[in-house]
């Protein structure tokens, strides 16, 4: 379940924080009267400042091999837990029919490489699960190995398959009319793709409607309602982790996660309530968390109607069947045990060894999954289930300290590393 991804969280999940975590969690809100939209607020005018000379982009490693590996410490030396290593054994287990089949953009492993280890895996029983990853694998160390920690969740809001009184926010699947331009019909995306639009009536290529049209109802009418929720707010922070479950005034449970994404840029409200200087200590000014945001949601509604819209990424759904949200690999990822990260710094599947300032986040994890933030060497974001608690782990969730890729052994001699 990427968060915001155009990967899984494409989802999940996403941006610009003004902490790390800052959109990581939605929490039960009640939105304030409805009113006519206005400017967002503006910061008192400053003093300007100097400005210093524009640096040239320094560009960043396209892949683990590109950005540097080193051989880390031994399987065996790092303090695994029991029920840490269980958990990840098995996670690994069901990424296993992928990673033995999908190209990995890291550069570090090949399919091959993993067969033995997973063969491996689906016997093994009645053994401690840390000495199947000191068997089978090696450390790997990418750039500095200096990683840095986030987290996630699965929300559970109100919501209902029916357009039930209260819940009239409707939730869309994916339209016919979201395609990728053809070529010569627009410029291709920095990654190479064409971009996301549609063709209005002209057979021009145009961007997607915003959040703001769809909001507006643009899409309303087209047979694209799978469900409708009661809350736009909760509905907006559910949209930023990808997926999540509706629960209906009867108590059952639907659960839906990322369909597609409408290709306008994901904006981290959070960035932009910093960048308008309301968030800080002084009158008027919001604390620096997701609990500032929704604060600031409640006190000024019309305005933070508006601040949403800033965000005019808009993430469709489908109804998910199986026992847990998916992720990147289509495979369900597990609380405590699954990690988002960027797949060319670390292949899809693989165990990553975490050793933070942040005793909850420190141990072993599988990586099962991506995210919009989520990107560089040395970048996770972990999953922590959904509830009370894991929205409140994963909503205060930024752990520093070192990262450590488990890869099967032998990978690094391979790639030439000592």
């Amino acid at each position: 379940m990427s968060r915001h991804r155009e990967s899984r969280f494409p989802w999940r999940r996403i941006s610009a924080f003004v902490l790390p975590a800052l959109l990581a969690a939605c929490v039960q809100v009640v939105p304030g009267p409805k009113g006519p939209s206005r400017p967002p607020a503006r910061p008192p005018a400053q003093q300007p400042r100097p400005t210093a000379p524009a640096q040239p982009a320094v560009p960043q490693p396209a892949s683990a091999v590109a950005a540097g590996v080193k051989q880390g410490p031994s399987v065996s030396s790092l303090p695994m837990n029991a029920t840490d290593a269980a958990a990840a054994l098995a996670s690994f287990r069901e990424s296993c029919p992928r990673v033995t089949v999908r190209a990995d953009a890291s550069g570090l492993t090949r399919p091959a490489d993993w067969r033995q280890a997973c063969a491996a895996a689906a016997a093994w029983s009645g053994k401690p699960a840390a000495q199947f990853f000191a068997a089978y694998f090696e450390t790997a160390r990418v750039g500095d190995g200096k990683g840095f920690a986030t987290g996630y969740f699965e929300p559970e809001i109100a919501g209902s398959r029916l357009p039930v009184p209260g819940y009239a926010v409707p939730v869309y699947s994916m339209p016919g009319d979201l395609v990728r331009a053809k070529a010569g019909d627009a410029a291709p995306t920095s990654s190479g793709r064409m971009p996301l639009g549609r063709y209005d009536v002209s057979g021009v290529f145009v961007p997607y409607y915003d959040r703001a049209a769809i909001e507006q109802g643009v899409l309303a009418g087209k047979g694209l309602e799978i469900a409708w929720v009661a809350d736009p707010i909760e509905f907006f922070f559910l949209q930023v982790q990808g997926s999540g479950r509706l629960r209906a005034p009867d108590g059952s449970v639907m659960r839906i996660g990322y369909a597609g994404q409408n290709g306008l840029p994901y904006t981290g409200i959070g960035g932009v309530m910093r960048d308008r200087g309301l968030v800080g200590s002084a009158p008027g000014q919001y604390s620096g968390s997701m609990q500032g945001i929704i604060q600031y949601i409640h006190d000024r509604p019309a305005d933070g109607a508006a601040l949403m819209r800033e965000n005019k990424s808009w993430v469709f759904f489908k109804e998910l069947k199986g026992d847990g949200p998916l992720g990147a690999l289509n495979v369900p990822v597990r609380a405590h045990a699954s990690v988002a990260a960027d797949p060319r710094f670390v292949p899809l599947g693989a165990p990553v060894w975490l050793r933070l300032d942040r005793r909850e986040a420190t141990g072993l994890w599988v990586a099962q999954d991506t995210g919009g933030a989520i990107k560089g060497a040395n970048r996770f974001d972990t999953f922590w289930g959904s509830g009370e608690q894991a929205r409140l782990t994963a909503g205060g969730m930024s752990g520093r300290g070192e990262a450590l890729i488990l890869v099967p052994k032998g990978t690094l001699s391979r790639l030439g590393v000592r």
